[in-house]
């Protein structure tokens, strides 16, 4: 990392100078800081709208509530297309209880910055994070990362040596995608096909009969079940089901792995902004992270720590990765990745 990155992302900080439930309803209003009491110290309520795993959340609890003993997080958790989608309603309503927002969707977090929703904050937990990973400025910084990988059963022969392979005739009617409409992960994914492969990637998929399955999840029963030879899924997901004795395979695809990084980030009009900078501070410390790869099969955004079971560390993930960037965003991807596999 060069001496004028970190001086930058010290400036972001210079310049900004727990219980955990699973909730639905609204707390009250801003924090009320007692008579007499710090007023920097962090207390009080902190929503967070995520798509992290629910008993990866469980997990973070006495981490939470260890360092941050009086603040109470709420969480609203779904996957990352749902959460957008209830945020940017409640935003253009105006009356989002929302202090966080962590799902997997850079895209969204550029839209966000862009309108002016987020608010600036450098967590100095955060500086080992590698730079090709970071936005310069402060408005979001990722706390996990997702990969995207190919899956098959131990034993199938022959099998595709990329994500460009699926749409060979060799292929043809094996393949299960996740659903890029309803999840975060898969858009990514679909962005970063759509600008190696152009628009006839997925025109050449459904061409193929290429088949989408849904969620990961729905992804990797279809491949354990035989109704599909290959799938397109999360790294993580496969690591799971491996653990539990499923004989999935991992192929790491010659055209690069597609690396999700999950952000997070500080809304401007959090009621609680104090807070919610100190719960960031909590996901990027040594044991948040290691709560990231050992309870969520995740990569952490720290090189120091290990890849999770087994897998490659970060600075060896990113090599064989491709870089995820702004230029990445296209109009209307969704509307025909919709209107090619609805016909």
């Amino acid at each position: 990392m060069t001496a004028g990155f970190c001086h930058r992302w010290l400036l972001g900080v210079l310049l900004l100078a727990c219980a955990c439930r699973i909730e639905t309803a609204a707390p009250g209003g801003p924090v009320v800081t007692p008579a007499g009491a710090d007023p920097l110290k962090p207390r009080g309520d902190v929503w967070v709208y995520t798509s992290m795993y629910r008993h990866v959340l469980d997990a973070l609890e006495p981490v939470v509530k260890a360092q941050l003993p009086e603040v109470t997080v709420h969480w609203y958790q779904a996957g990352s297309e749902k959460v957008a989608a209830r945020l940017d309603a409640e935003l253009a309503a105006k009356g989002t209880v929302a202090d966080i927002v962590a799902i997997s969707d850079p895209a969204y977090y550029e839209r966000l910055r862009n309108e002016g929703q987020l608010r600036r904050y450098a967590s100095v937990n955060g500086l080992r994070t590698p730079s090709s990973l970071v936005e310069p400025d402060g408005y979001f910084t990722p706390v996990r990362l997702s990969t995207m990988v190919l899956v098959t059963r131990r034993g199938t022969a022959p099998a595709p040596d990329g994500f460009d392979a699926l749409t060979h005739v060799a292929f043809e009617g094996q393949t299960a995608l996740p659903d890029p409409l309803t999840s975060g992960t898969a858009f990514t994914w679909l962005l970063f096909m759509r600008q190696a492969n152009g628009a006839a990637f997925v025109e050449a998929l459904r061409k193929n009969h290429a088949v989408v399955a849904g969620g990961n999840a729905a992804v990797l029963q279809k491949v354990e079940n035989r109704e599909a030879q290959f799938g397109v899924v999360l790294l993580e997901n496969v690591l799971t089901a491996q653990a539990k004795g499923s004989p999935l395979e991992i192929i790491w695809p010659q055209d690069g792995a597609v690396v999700i990084p999950g952000h997070a980030a500080i809304l401007k009009g959090s009621r609680n902004p104090i807070a919610a900078q100190a719960l960031l501070d909590v996901l990027l410390s040594a044991e948040g992270q290691r709560i990231i790869v050992e309870q969520g099969n995740m990569h952490a955004v720290d090189p120091r720590l290990d890849g999770p079971r087994g897998q490659p560390k970060l600075d060896a993930l990113l090599q064989r990765s491709r870089p995820w960037s702004v230029e990445l965003q296209e109009q209307g991807v969704k509307e025909h990745f919709r209107q090619v596999f609805s016909r």
